[in-house]
């Protein structure tokens, strides 16, 4: 599963990376390291694709009963129940009662910079962030979305689910089980587009390519959804492949966002983090 994620790009750079509009939500958005199911971050529909919107991450199916928050959709939906990563059959998602009428026409793309995964026994009491090498993002999870009403009080709550699929080499020595769709660029106006034929939708349900992105440990401090300390993204070992240019928490430094407790916890620990940053220059 793709449980928790980080968004640390500026609104301007989101609007000129996705040519959107993100004036609808600029005194609502709040940039995050530990993005998590329940909390509004940004996304782009296929029902408004020049809009940047903020839904809740966590889908309710419109037919429900009762407010869900489904965060995770099976490309594969009930089949490769094994978790395979050489599965290569049919597409499930299109027969799931929850999921049939958003993959069809209701699709998103969900903003993001990096995710956070663990392996499948120890999740995030181990976590690992994975991010994007070379920086190339922010990037986008393939998503769908719903929207569902509150018949006691009318309230409407539109919320959003990250697909996922088979995991990727890069995935596999996380030691997880499941991928997020990270879509390529220039797939992202067809995944939007409410003409593109299924086939062709299902057709981009696939892995990430892993030479593209990286990992490192992080602290599972990040397995608390109430703690947004930028700090949390400085690494605790090395990358597990090697690369020689600055980390993603470094850039967060750069910008301001590492300030405050965390400048103060790095001057109280002085030694161990200026070794450790050494690890991933």
């Amino acid at each position: 599963m793709c449980g928790r994620y980080t968004i640390i790009t500026k609104l301007k750079v989101i609007e000129k990376r996705f040519q959107v509009d993100a004036t609808e939500i600029k005194d609502l958005f709040n940039q995050s390291v530990n993005i998590a199911p329940g909390e509004q971050a940004p996304v782009i529909t296929s029902a408004d694709p020049h809009t940047v919107q903020l839904f809740t991450f966590g889908m309710s199916p419109s037919w429900a009963k009762k407010r869900m928050y489904l965060i995770n959709a099976r490309s594969e939906g009930d089949h490769n129940k094994e978790n395979n990563p050489s599965y290569i059959g049919s597409k499930g998602i299109i027969q799931k009662p929850s999921f049939r009428k958003p993959i069809r026409s209701q699709r998103c793309l969900i903003i993001a910079d990096a995710f956070i995964e663990g392996p499948q026994k120890e999740r995030l009491s181990k976590p690992y962030l994975i991010y994007s090498k070379n920086k190339k993002r922010p990037f986008a999870f393939a998503g769908i979305w719903d929207e569902w009403t509150d018949t006691k009080t009318g309230e409407i709550h539109h919320g959003f689910a990250i697909i996922t699929t088979t995991p990727n080499g890069l995935l596999q020595k996380v030691g997880h089980h499941r991928s997020p769709v990270i879509l390529a660029p220039e797939d992202e106006h067809q995944w939007l587009n409410p003409q593109t034929p299924l086939h062709e939708i299902t057709s981009l349900l696939k892995p990430f390519p892993a030479e593209d992105f990286n990992a490192y440990p992080i602290s599972p401090d990040i397995k608390s959804p109430r703690n947004k300390d930028p700090y949390l993204l400085q690494p605790i070992g090395e990358r597990l492949i090697t690369e020689y240019d600055y980390i993603l928490f470094q850039e967060l430094d750069l910008q301001g966002m590492g300030e405050s407790q965390a400048k103060r916890r790095r001057e109280k620990e002085d030694n161990d983090t200026e070794g450790q940053m050494d690890l991933f220059k």
